[in-house]
C-alpha cells in the first residue's frame, strides 16, 4: 500500500532534521514514491501541492522530471480558470519555464487568450507569446493577426505588450515585417498621444507620459522604417517633434531622446532631422553623467562616415573629453577625434593628439600614436610638418609604435631629399637628449650613416646652425652602443652608421676601417693557407702606417690562431700590426681624450 504524501512543510521538516545523506535520499524516495502514485489517480485536488513538492526536490539537485506532465496537465486547467489571477500565473509559468513541446501544444490556448475581454489577461497572453515565438519561429503566424488587433487597445499595459510581440515577430520573419509596415501610421499616432497628452497620475514618470512605451514604440519604428522611405517619411514628423518636446533634463528624457536618435539615425530620415539627432548627442556630451557622454560618442562614431560635418560641429566637446578622468570616455574621445582629422583641421587636431599623446594612459599609448601615424599620412600639409609629426611621436611614445613605423620613416625621409640636413640635424639632436627610445635612436642612427657628412658641414637652411665635430658623432654612436638599454636592433643600426662614416670622415685617421686585402688565386706549391698570409703581409695601406703607434699589438699566439682559420699553420708566425689595421673600431683605451685633441690642433 503506497504511503500517503506529506503536506509540504511536514516533507521540508524531514529532509532538514535527515542526519545523513543517506536518510535525506530514504526520505525523498518515499515522498517521490507517494507522489507518482497519487498522479495516476483521476483526483487533481493535490496536484498543485505535489508540484510545489517537486520544486523543492528539484532544487536539491534530485530527479523530479516525472512531474513534467502533471505540470503541464495543471497549467492547461489554469489556463481556462475563471479567475484571472490563476490564468495569470499559468501564463507566467509558461512564459518562464515552458519547454518547445509545451509551447507547440499550449500555442492555439494562448492565440485565444490574446482575443480575450480582459485587458489583464492580454497583457500576460502578450507575453508568454513572445516567449513561445522565441522557443518555436514557425509560430510567429500564428500570433500576427492578433498582435495587430492589440495595437487598438487603449490599455497601456496590453499595447506594451503588443510592440513587444510585434517587434519580436519582425525581427524573425522579412514577410512579416512587410505587412506590419501597414501599422506605422497606427504607432505614430499613439505615439503623438503619449507625447502631447497632459498629467496622467498612472502613467507619468518624471514629467514624461509612460517612457517605456515610449521607448518600445521607437524601437518598433525603427525596425519598420529600416531601408523602406515610404514608412520612413510616415515617422519623420512624429520623430521631430518627440526630439523637441522632450525634457532633456532627466534621466527619463534622456533615455527617450537617445532612442529617437538611434530611430532617426537608422531609418531614410531627412537631412535636416539628422543634423538635429547629432546636435541632441552634441548635449549628450555636456552632460554630467560620463554614461551619457559614453552612448553619445559611440553613436556620434557609427555616424562619422555619412554626417561627418554635422559631427564636425561638435569637434571641440569631442577634443575636451579627452581630458576626462574616465579610462573608458577616453578611449571613446580618442576614437572620435581621430575619425573627425580632416586636410582643413589636421594642423589643430594634430595639436590636440599630440598633447593628449603625451600624458595619455600606457594602454592607450600605441592606439594614439598608430591614430596620429595614419592621420599624418593622409592629410600631412607638408613633408617637413610630416617628419615632424613623427618624430615628435617617436620621441614621445617611441616604445609603443608599430614595427613598421622605422622602415616607413627611412623610406618619408629618404624621398624627401631637400629636408636630409634638416632631419641629421634634429635626429642628432634628439638622440643626444634620450637614447631610449629605439625607434628613434635606430632611425637617428640610420641618418647620421646616410647624411653624417651633411652634419659635420654645420649648415642647414631650416634649423640654428650647429657646429657638429667628427668626434661628438663618433661619441654619440659609442654611446648607444655601450647603453645597456639598446636593443640588438638598435647596436645594428649604430654600427652600420659608424661604417659608413668611415667614407665620409677623413680627420679621424685613428677611426678608419682598411679595405679588405686582395686574396690572388693559389699559385703552383702554394696551399690556401700560405697564399691567404701572403697576401696579408703584403698589404701595406698608406693611412695604417700613420695609426700603428695607436694600434695594439697582438700576442704572436693569437695572430696565428687567426690565420690557422685559413688553412692553419705549422710554423709560428710574427706579429704584423697591418692585421690589427682590420679591427672595426678602434678600443675606446686607445682614442685620444678631449685634452689630447685640443692640444694637437693647437699644435
Amino acid at each position: 500500500i503506497p504511503q500517503t504524501p506529506l503536506n509540504t512543510a511536514t516533507m521540508i521538516r524531514a529532509i532538514r532534521s535527515a542526519r545523513t545523506q543517506c536518510e535525506e535520499r530514504g526520505v525523498i524516495q518515499r515522498e517521490c514514491a507517494a507522489i507518482r502514485a497519487q498522479f495516476r489517480q483521476a483526483d487533481n485536488g493535490g496536484r498543485s501541492h505535489n508540484l510545489a513538492k517537486l520544486l523543492y526536490v528539484h532544487m536539491l539537485g534530485y530527479p523530479a522530471h516525472f512531474g513534467q506532465v502533471s505540470g503541464f496537465d495543471v497549467i492547461c486547467v489554469d489556463l481556462s480558470h475563471s479567475n484571472q489571477y490563476v490564468q495569470s500565473l499559468a501564463l507566467c509559468t509558461l512564459a518562464c519555464m515552458g519547454s518547445a513541446e509545451m509551447c507547440r501544444d499550449l500555442a492555439p490556448e494562448i492565440d485565444r487568450l490574446l482575443r480575450a475581454s480582459n485587458s489583464y489577461i492580454k497583457k500576460k497572453a502578450a507575453l508568454c507569446a513572445v516567449h513561445i515565438v522565441r522557443k518555436v519561429h514557425d509560430l510567429g503566424e500564428l500570433f500576427a493577426p492578433a498582435a495587430r488587433s492589440l495595437l487598438a487597445e487603449k490599455n497601456h499595459g496590453v499595447l506594451h505588450g503588443a510592440v513587444v510581440l510585434i517587434t519580436e515577430l519582425c525581427e524573425r520573419n522579412p514577410e512579416t515585417l512587410e505587412r506590419f509596415r501597414k501599422t506605422v501610421p497606427d504607432l505614430v499616432q499613439i505615439m503623438k498621444g503619449l507625447v502631447i497628452s497632459g498629467y496622467s497620475p498612472e502613467h507619468d514618470v518624471a514629467g514624461i507620459s509612460d517612457p517605456f512605451l515610449q521607448v518600445r514604440i521607437l524601437r518598433l519604428l525603427r525596425i519598420l522604417g529600416r531601408n523602406n522611405e515610404a514608412a520612413s517619411d510616415a515617422m519623420n514628423d512624429l520623430l521631430a517633434q518627440v526630439a523637441t518636446n522632450t525634457d532633456s533634463t532627466k534621466t527619463v528624457g534622456n533615455a527617450v531622446l537617445y532612442e529617437t536618435v538611434l530611430t532617426v539615425l537608422d531609418i531614410k530620415s531627412e537631412s535636416g532631422l539628422r543634423v538635429l539627432a547629432v546636435n541632441i548627442l552634441g548635449r549628450f556630451l555636456l552632460n554630467n553623467d560620463r554614461n551619457i557622454r559614453y552612448i553619445a560618442m559611440t553613436s556620434l562614431q557609427r555616424i562619422v562616415g555619412t554626417d561627418h560635418n554635422a559631427v564636425q560641429r561638435h569637434r571641440g566637446t569631442i577634443v575636451d573629453c579627452l581630458k576626462d578622468q574616465d579610462a573608458s570616455v577616453k578611449r571613446r574621445a580618442l576614437e572620435l577625434s581621430l575619425a573627425l582629422v580632416s586636410a582643413t583641421n589636421i594642423r589643430s587636431m594634430m595639436k590636440e593628439l599630440l598633447l593628449f599623446l603625451s600624458s595619455c594612459p600606457l594602454e592607450l599609448r600605441a592606439q594614439a600614436a598608430s591614430g596620429i601615424f595614419n592621420a599624418a599620412e593622409r592629410y600631412a600639409p607638408s613633408q617637413r610638418w610630416h617628419i615632424d609629426t613623427i618624430l615628435h611621436v617617436l620621441t614621445t611614445a617611441g616604445g609603443d609604435v608599430r614595427d613598421e613605423t622605422v622602415p616607413n620613416l627611412i623610406q618619408l625621409i629618404t624621398n624627401t631629399s631637400e629636408l636630409h640636413c634638416y632631419t641629421v640635424h634634429k635626429l642628432y639632436r634628439a638622440l643626444l637628449s634620450d637614447i631610449s627610445q629605439q625607434s628613434l635612436v635606430q632611425v637617428a642612427c640610420w641618418c647620421i650613416g646616410e647624411y653624417g657628412d651633411l652634419l659635420l658641414r654645420g649648415e642647414c637652411q631650416e634649423t640654428e646652425p650647429v657646429q657638429v665635430t667628427e668626434d661628438d658623432v663618433l661619441d654619440a654612436l659609442e654611446t648607444v652602443l655601450q647603453s645597456h638599454m639598446s636593443a640588438p636592433a638598435t647596436r645594428g643600426f649604430a654600427l652600420t652608421a659608424t661604417m659608413k662614416l668611415s667614407t665620409r670622415i677623413t680627420d679621424n685617421v685613428d677611426f678608419f676601417l682598411t679595405r679588405m686585402p686582395v686574396i690572388e688565386k693559389n699559385s703552383p706549391g702554394h696551399t690556401n693557407g700560405e697564399s691567404t698570409r701572403e697576401a696579408v703581409k703584403e698589404v701595406q695601406p698608406a693611412k695604417v702606417k700613420q695609426a700603428e703607434t695607436l694600434l695594439p699589438q697582438q700576442p704572436a699566439s693569437q695572430v696565428c690562431d687567426l690565420l690557422d682559420l685559413l688553412g692553419g699553420s705549422e710554423e709560428p708566425l710574427q706579429p704584423n700590426p697591418a692585421v690589427g689595421s682590420t679591427l672595426p673600431v678602434l678600443p675606446v683605451s686607445q682614442r685620444l681624450t678631449p685634452a689630447e685633441k685640443q692640444t694637437r690642433k693647437r699644435k
